[in-house]
């Protein structure tokens, strides 16, 4: 049978080594009796610059002296191996048709680096995992996958030695373990991180079944030591139905971190009163209101920016992302650019309802705040700054901010449970619409003025306004925080 080559493409993302690892395939050919031939055609993914390299290895034929003729690029069906750096880069490959069935193996990262499009989605834009791992698995050959980025942050290499080694371990290519890390070990840089990343992936790559039981949730039973945290945890089962209880838990967790434990009481508090308002049988409103009830009531001010910002596991991570070494100084600069609203809402109800109203001293603290600053929360200066106004958590009851969102949430609970004696699958999304509310500053401004036109539509129509109906005017406003679709799908639907 006449000789053909493999044909191995590269999805990967800026800063991940994919120049590297073509390289490294490059050379593991060329050392073991193979003609090598790469290409790259950079590109875009609305995250960092994504670039699919292209690897081809015909083998050498003793008595031939012509070099062969390789391809310049992928095509479609005609791949041997694909190589993703990242979940979506595997499905980016699965679209462009070169993961097929009968012939690819497709390994991949499950880790995901969300696009721009998905962060700045109103709602949640994410594209859901386990579909993408879905129509990969179905797609090819073989699919190897498990989280890559884990294992190069464990190994204290880069993903690219991780995908090497996964590489080497299907066991696809017709080199031995031994070739792929001598192949390592000529490349002379970062080699001792680089092998224990490729041992690592290695040996993950020929476990499939252990890759399949890492990724199914595990159901942790919470044990909290501390008395009022058991307190919290005990009415829970004892109050809610078993299918409600997950969320609840995890909102009830929420709200402790967010503030204390009497605050996820009251949380706890209105739950019981919405449950006693509906009808036994509507656990999939009461599990809706309960999840976005928790939203609510850890809603983005100040305090909460500035505890998340200043927090040891945000610097840990940081330090993480940027791969820091221990014994280097890592600068962190955050632009912070607080609205005198922010700051009036941070403050006791009474004095922040002062300041808001227009007289000179508005005037002066609104010039003030005209542009935002530069806070360096890296440096003592710049983190004190930031811990003070995290320190303000205990007061957070008595801020206007807050007097502000408590009326808005007992308004929206009272709305549930009004639209529910008349129409409870409406009811179910009027708990939803709560998904507009979100942010801070702008962004919570426009979510909010969304929110309250979709209620005046409910209050308008009443009973008569279809659940579906509010679901896609629910949808527009998501899909636009200008709200310039919301308005038209209101005068669509006669409700403007």
């Amino acid at each position: 049978m006449k000789a053909q080559p493999i044909k191995i493409a590269i999805l990967a993302m800026g800063g991940e080594g994919g120049g590297v690892l073509a390289d490294w395939i490059v050379d593991l050919g060329e050392h073991n009796g193979y003609h090598a031939q790469s290409t790259s055609v950079p590109g875009v993914a609305q995250r960092t610059g994504a670039t699919i390299y292209y690897v081809e290895l015909f083998p050498l034929e003793s008595g031939e002296s012509r070099a062969p003729v390789l391809a310049l690029m992928p095509l479609p069906g005609d791949v041997d191996v694909v190589l993703a750096s990242e979940l979506m880069e595997a499905g980016r490959a699965v679209q462009r048709g070169l993961v097929t069935p009968e012939r690819t193996t497709l390994v991949s990262s499950t880790h995901r680096v969300y696009s721009i499009a998905e962060k700045a989605a109103m709602g949640d834009g994410r594209v859901d995992s386990e579909a993408l791992i879905a129509h990969a698995s179905r797609a090819a050959k073989r699919y190897v996958r498990f989280d890559m980025a884990e294992a190069a942050q464990a190994s204290g290499s880069v993903i690219s030695a991780v995908l090497f080694g996964a590489l080497a371990g299907t066991g696809v290519l017709p080199f031995s373990r031994r070739q792929f890390e001598e192949t390592i070990e000529r490349g002379g840089v970062g080699v001792k991180p680089s092998l224990r990343a490729f041992g690592l992936a290695f040996d993950r790559a020929g476990a499939q079944e252990a890759a399949e039981t890492a990724s199914a949730p595990v159901d942790l039973k919470p044990a909290p030591r501390d008395v009022a945290v058991a307190r919290l945890v005990e009415r829970t089962r004892k109050e809610l139905p078993t299918a409600v209880q997950p969320i609840v838990l995890e909102g009830v967790r929420r709200l402790i971190d967010y503030q204390d434990p009497a605050y996820a009481r009251l949380y706890l508090d209105r739950l019981a009163m919405l449950r006693a308002a509906l009808p036994a049988t509507e656990t999939v409103l009461l599990r809706e209101s309960a999840r976005y009830l928790a939203l609510w009531m850890s809603y983005e001010d100040t305090i909460r920016v500035a505890d998340l910002k200043t927090r040891g596991a945000r610097f840990e991570r940081v330090r993480s992302e940027v791969q820091a070494q221990t014994d280097q100084l890592l600068a962190i600069n955050e632009f912070m650019h607080p609205r005198i609203e922010e700051i009036c809402e941070t403050l006791p109800a009474g004095f922040g309802r002062w300041l808001a109203r227009p007289h000179w001293v508005h005037r002066l603290v609104r010039r003030c705040t005209q542009s935002g600053r530069v806070v360096k929360t890296s440096s003592l200066r710049g983190y004190l700054m930031l811990y003070a106004v995290a320190s303000l958590r205990g007061m957070r009851r008595r801020t206007l901010r807050y007097e502000l969102e408590n009326a808005r949430v007992e308004a929206w609970l009272v709305q549930i449970v009004g639209t529910a004696k008349l129409n409870p699958a409406l009811a179910t999304e009027v708990a939803q619409c709560q998904r507009l509310v979100k942010g801070y500053s702008d962004t919570h401004a426009r979510g909010l003025k969304n929110y309250q036109t979709l209620m005046a539509a409910v209050q308008k129509a009443g009973a008569r306004l279809a659940p579906a109906t509010l679901r896609e005017l629910r949808d527009a406003a998501l899909a636009d925080e200008h709200g310039h679709k919301l308005n038209a799908a209101l005068v669509r639907h006669a409700l403007a």
